[in-house]
């Protein structure tokens, strides 16, 4: 046996009903739709739900705003910058050390917040910081260093770090 020998078991395959070839046989004249009404007529539209308020019609569309120039910190308290600082043994905190005790992810922007207490020295480096959470490590003999994000450096695209919105400056 080859494969063009294969064919179906005898009687498993029928030929399509065609329907709507006169009155003489069967499933002429209306063709299996019935008499009048709107199925009948094969005018009923796509989504069409019989009167009621369309699926697509009920569901919201295009609700609110996103800001294209939102810029998203990862949070970091002064708690937890004061555990990293025993855990360290050092008053220098970076992203680095950051990212390697598993405070924050590879790559986020960080932000210092005033939740918890400081009361170690040390000299943190991030992309933001709270003017409490500033107080509170100048307080505790420590400073903080911004990071000036990668699209606010100047010369960048050709424009100011002052320039904001790149598509309102054109």
């Amino acid at each position: 046996m080859k494969v063009h020998d294969l064919k179906p078991a005898a009687g498993a395959t029928r030929s399509r009903k065609r329907v709507g070839r006169g009155t003489g046989g069967k499933g002429g004249k209306t063709a299996g739709r019935g008499t009048k009404g709107q199925r009948a007529r094969n005018t009923v539209a796509r989504g069409f739900e019989g009167g009621q308020m369309p699926l697509k019609q009920r569901v919201p569309k295009l609700r609110g705003f996103k800001n294209p120039f939102r810029v998203e910190y990862q949070a970091v308290n002064l708690h937890t910058l004061s555990d990293l600082a025993e855990k360290l043994g050092s008053g220098d905190i970076d992203i680095d050390a950051l990212v390697a005790n598993g405070v924050v992810r590879k790559g986020a922007f960080v932000k210092i917040l005033a939740r918890g207490e400081i009361t170690t020295k040390v000299n943190v480096s991030a992309h933001a910081a709270s003017a409490s959470a500033k107080e509170a490590i100048e307080a505790a003999g420590g400073s903080i260093t911004m990071i000036t994000l990668p699209f606010k450096e100047e010369g960048k695209a050709g424009r100011p770090a002052s320039a904001g919105n790149q598509f309102m400056n054109r």
